[in-house]
């Protein structure tokens, strides 16, 4: 029997074993010093003024639209083609979704779309963009809309740690800079580009809302100085909003610290896979991949997403070869919980419907070897050829 292949997976060496033994034998398993190194290696890699290491990618979105302001009345715009944590976050908040549909190529949120949708609705406070894939979406037109509309911009960068987007001055930035948003969050599941076993990370340039996720992560708590109505001494602390407990551990920060060394070599053993996976599927007439960028791609790919019409049996017949494909994402406005609370459903965001019933993710990750890319191209090209 042929070995499982995953469509993606964690890369753990020795540098992480060895980080965490230190840890581990160190006085502090939390609130320690590695969770600061961390965030100032998060900080170089993103070019920006603050990185909060915290808890996982949904709490990175819930604190970032907490920290914007997000509240019980207003309403947000992302998209339907995410995991449900991109909504679920705002929704925690008491915002309303206003979901809006993909471009068929990029796979991410249509700027027409969205500016369309923001025209209609002045009730919009906050715009959730995902990077699906890796693939950054087209910040310039996202960002003038909403700078029109006095829109907040929350990027969910939870698929696009380590990539590099160019904008339309010909101007390179690194995913999580902030260049056209106020913050941006990351994910550091297993399965992403980097990882600290569950883990996440907010970025923003702006100092005041630096100070909201401070407070936010740790109970709404704080011990500053300056902020406090009085001190009672060295023990004092004052709880001035309702926040949560979002701190990462020394021991996934230690992870971070060594993972995020590597990153720059995975990203480009993550693009090599995918520009090859694109060259080796391109006369597949039954088979489409997600658009790239015109030019020079700096994106760091989390998934490889292909599209085909016969989505279920290719899924089955993959699956029955030991290649353990998957499926991103059942549209979340298509959820049951969506579907009842905020009367959302089918034909409201029909290229996100379309995306889904042909939509399927092949294997994805820097250990893959040649051969397991092979393997899984071989897989495919039988399955068409059977089924012509």
């Amino acid at each position: 029997m042929k070995p499982r292949l995953p469509y993606g997976k964690q890369t753990i060496g020795q540098e992480e074993h060895d980080l965490v033994r230190e840890v581990l034998n160190s006085d502090w398993l939390t609130q320690g010093p590695r969770l600061g190194e961390f965030e100032g290696a998060l900080r170089d890699l993103c070019r920006v003024r603050h990185a909060f290491a915290v808890t996982n990618g949904t709490d990175a979105l819930f604190l970032a639209c907490r920290a914007a302001g997000l509240g019980p009345g207003d309403r947000f715009l992302t998209t339907a083609n995410t995991f449900a944590a991109t909504a679920n976050a705002a929704v925690m908040c008491g915002a309303e979704p206003v979901f809006v549909d993909i471009d068929p190529g990029s796979l991410n949120l249509d700027p027409i779309l969205v500016e369309k949708a923001l025209a209609a609705d002045p009730s919009i406070k906050v715009m959730l963009p995902v990077h699906f894939g890796g693939l950054v979406c087209d910040m310039d037109r996202l960002a003038a809309a909403a700078d029109h509309h006095d829109i907040t911009i929350i990027e969910d960068a939870c698929h696009a740690v380590g990539g590099q987007w160019q904008d339309q001055d010909r101007q390179w930035h690194s995913v999580g800079s902030c260049a056209r948003s106020s913050l941006t969050c990351f994910s550091f599941h297993p399965v992403k580009c980097l990882t600290t076993g569950e883990g996440g990370a907010v970025t923003t340039n702006d100092d005041q809302l630096a100070e909201r996720i401070t407070l936010l992560r740790n109970h709404g708590i704080t011990k500053s100085e300056e902020i406090l109505e009085k001190n009672d001494g060295g023990w004092y602390y004052e709880m001035h909003d309702l926040g949560i407990n979002a701190r990462l551990t020394d021991l996934q920060a230690a992870i971070g610290l060594a993972q995020i060394k590597r990153l720059s070599a995975w990203q480009q053993r993550r693009l090599q896979l995918v520009q090859q996976y694109d060259a080796d599927l391109a006369d597949l007439d039954q088979v489409s991949t997600q658009t790239r960028p015109n030019g020079e791609d700096r994106n760091c790919y989390h998934l490889m997403v292909v599209r085909t019409s016969r989505r279920r049996q290719l899924y089955d017949y993959l699956h029955e070869q030991g290649i353990l494909v998957q499926v991103h994402y059942i549209p979340v406005h298509l959820q049951p919980y969506f579907r009842k609370r905020f009367g959302t459903g089918p034909g409201l965001c029909p290229e996100t419907e379309k995306y889904y019933s042909e939509a399927l993710s092949l294997p994805l990750f820097p250990a893959m070897s040649d051969q397991d890319q092979q393997r899984t191209v071989a897989a495919m090209r039988e399955f068409h050829g059977k089924n012509h």
